[in-house]
């Protein structure tokens, strides 16, 4: 049997970036994709422009729009506004068009794509690991990435990512039309849903609005929300494609790696926990498990444990501040608005975060301090 040197389950945004950089070292890399051709993928698809740096190609071909300025907003009123810093510094994209960008460019630099194969079994097997499909073919590799969303069942089997995974309710709606939405504009509304908010993202001919709450155990109820938000953009009640869902939120410092296997992107829990940021870590963790790998196959590293420390540095350490934010911020929103939002200085921050010029590190002490004095007894 061949033995390939990487398994990625999952060719979404995070895998096909591993995939690329793999490959792109010469590395013998298999995709394994479930679904049989690309479907929708109604998320927000906002993602910080400093993104393109993990990548010898631009990106721009799949941006729908570059968003300069953010709408703030509670109840759909008190409106705040922010402008973004620099030329493009926030990016909108559908996510179905840059998970095919990524995974067409994984291939073109000599991964292969096998579709499709739903992955029921994952097991180590001697030094090799084994990857099993529903109909019973099985495929063998030296390193297997995890990287098939929300809904993977492999980081817990594994011990990877938090053993008590935090999610975040959401419903996002994609509509083919703009409504109301202004070119270059981006929406934040934080008095209509509880314990979260609500977002709207502009595309080209159409928009991506998405409902998140993100502490509690119960998911907003979304009808409610959308009979007041849709009509607000311009929109019918009952418009557009819905989708439930429940994405995992970082949860803690915990390692995503063992020996041989490795989680990333949103199975590995690196959502933001505050703005629901995902496609940044995504990228970031491709990027960053392909150079781990890499230095372990070619014998620099004796194993795979310095991804789960750049994580931490690049990533994990702002997480933990904006985790700490977002408990405080969600269960007292209303003053979280007055002085987490329409402070001064509030906007430019929220809006260096987004375009990744900041990290939440460089404004928790501040915020939390002020919240919790504000909050209500």
């Amino acid at each position: 049997m061949k033995i390939r040197d990487v398994l990625i389950i999952g060719a979404g945004a995070a895998g096909s970036t591993a995939a690329f950089h793999l490959a792109k070292a010469g590395r013998t890399v298999t995709l394994l994709e479930m679904n049989a051709q690309e479907c929708l993928k109604p998320c927000g698809g906002g993602m910080a422009s400093a993104v393109q740096k993990w990548f010898p190609f631009d990106l721009m071909p799949v941006v729908d729009e570059v968003i300069n300025r953010v709408d703030f907003s509670w109840n759909l009123a008190d409106p705040i506004v922010a402008e973004l810093p620099g030329a493009s510094p926030f990016w909108i994209v559908r996510r179905e068009k840059l998970d095919a960008f990524l995974s067409k460019k994984a291939i073109e630099a000599g991964a292969e794509m096998l579709r499709p194969f739903k992955v029921i079994r994952v097991e180590k097997l001697g030094e090799y690991w084994q990857v099993v499909n529903s109909i019973g073919e099985h495929l063998e590799a030296k390193v297997v990435i995890i990287a098939d969303g929300s809904e993977s069942p492999w980081p817990y089997k594994f011990g990877l990512g938090p053993p008590k995974q935090h999610h975040a309710f959401t419903t996002s709606v994609r509509i083919e039309r703009r409504g109301n939405l202004k070119q270059g504009t981006t929406k934040f509304e934080f008095g209509l849903v509880k314990h979260g908010f609500a977002w709207s993202f502009p595309l080209d001919g159409g928009v991506n609005i998405g409902i998140g709450s993100f502490i509690g155990k119960n998911a907003t109820d979304r009808q409610v929300v959308l009979d007041k938000l849709l009509p607000s953009l311009g929109f019918d009640p009952k418009e557009g494609k819905q989708k439930d869902g429940l994405l995992r939120v970082w949860n803690g410092h915990h390692p995503l790696n063992s020996h041989g296997l490795i989680a990333i992107g949103d199975a590995a829990s690196l959502c933001d926990p505050f703005l629901a940021e995902g496609l940044r870590p995504a990228l970031l963790s491709g990027y960053e498990a392909a150079c781990s790998i890499n230095n372990w196959l070619e014998g620099d590293n004796t194993d795979l444990n310095d991804y789960t420390k750049t994580m931490k540095e690049k990533w994990g350490d702002s997480m933990a501040w904006g985790r700490r934010i977002a408990q405080v911020f969600y269960r007292f929103p209303k003053v979280g608005y007055q002085l987490g939002i329409k402070r001064p200085t509030a906007p430019q921050r929220i809006a260096e975060i987004l375009s990744g010029k900041m990290g939440y590190g460089d404004i928790a002490a501040r915020v939390i301090r002020r919240l919790l004095f504000s909050a209500p007894k």
